[in-house]
């Protein structure tokens, strides 16, 4: 089959390797979408610690095509999104229902074989069944939305709220689309990318600019999100989060940078900072979100290309073009 292989940092090629087979309580996926996101990048560039050779990929949904021993519920034909995320179960974390911050972490397309593949072997038990008005670009589209899912549950989600949102990429589009449903009285964004605003406009936010300062809003927000992982904005919005607010730092930044804030001012002013890390008991509510109708997710992928085009859809992320852009082996 083909696959996507990143072989070291900054060396990511399309080749042929062997089809997986699955051992028991596995499932074989054919991969009918896969997302790019942020954490891709992060892999082909060697900023995420990984082992290579890696095939990414942890944003998909296909096809189940064969069924490994024991497993059941689950048949050739079924149409599935899978949660890349394999907690251990067992550390204190695990135990203590927190699978997302498990200490020995592991997932699909970051630590292990991922969907940049024309097939992907999964543990059967976190593959998710869509209903049949669930198209497979949507269903990729299941992971992200999941996380956001669980963003939006750390958060006080007061009625009347003012949210102001860093980022109009898919994350903060997600994130904006949630909040809205949650009784935001109003959501801005923000994104140095001004081809971003008028989308973002029409899908989720009230108002939309290039610089938070341009949004005259003097005594802040009730709710700050970073959706963008980049340290001046984090800085930008911590500064701007009302008294008694919350900051939520949603998205990924190097494991390496560090941010500069008042800690006097989160202490005077009691500003909660708090994070949100990939999927937490997300993964059903954003299926439902979707096959409901409630959120139009299709609308966000912006381009799908085939697999051997993923040097172009890299190329396209770090552009910046559009919002999610997707790969698949089916695409012509």
């Amino acid at each position: 089959m083909q696959a996507v292989v990143i072989e070291g940092p900054g060396q990511a090629v399309v080749k042929d390797v062997a089809d997986p087979t699955p051992a028991g309580g596995q499932v074989v996926v054919r991969v009918h979408a896969c997302g790019l996101c942020g954490t891709d990048l992060h892999l082909v560039d060697g900023v995420l610690p990984t082992d290579y050779p890696l095939t990414p990929g942890h944003e998909f949904a296909g096809e189940v095509v064969e069924v490994g021993e024991g497993v059941s519920g689950l048949a050739v034909g079924d149409r599935v999104a899978v949660n890349p995320n394999l907690p251990c179960g067992t550390c204190r974390w695990c135990r203590a229902g927190r699978g997302n911050l498990c200490q020995v972490w592991d997932a699909i397309g970051v630590s292990r074989s991922g969907a940049a593949a024309e097939l992907v072997a999964v543990p059967a038990d976190i593959c998710f069944a869509l209903p049949s008005t669930v198209s497979y670009t949507a269903a990729a589209m299941v992971e992200p939305l999941s996380c956001a899912v669980h963003g939006v549950s750390r958060l006080p989600r007061l009625p009347g709220s003012h949210y102001l949102i860093y980022g109009a990429g898919t994350m903060g589009l997600l994130m904006a689309a949630l909040v809205r449903r949650s009784g935001a009285a109003s959501v801005s964004m923000v994104d140095l990318n001004a081809s971003r605003l008028d989308f973002a406009l029409s899908f989720a936010a009230d108002r939309v600019t290039t610089s938070a300062v341009a949004l005259e809003q003097p005594d802040g927000y009730d709710v700050v999100i970073d959706a963008t992982g980049a340290v001046p904005a984090i800085e930008d919005g911590l500064g701007r989060v009302r008294k008694g607010g919350t900051f939520l730092q949603f998205g990924v930044s190097d494991p390496n940078a560090t941010a500069s804030f008042s800690p006097f001012r989160v202490y005077h002013e009691e500003i909660d900072i708090l994070g949100s890390m990939a999927v937490h008991n997300g993964f059903q509510p954003a299926i439902e979100l979707i096959a409901s109708g409630a959120l139009d997710v299709e609308q966000l992928v912006s381009a799908t290309l085939p697999l051997a085009d993923y040097a172009e859809a890299i190329k396209k992320f770090r552009a910046g073009e559009g919002h999610k852009i997707h790969v698949s082996p089916t695409a012509p």
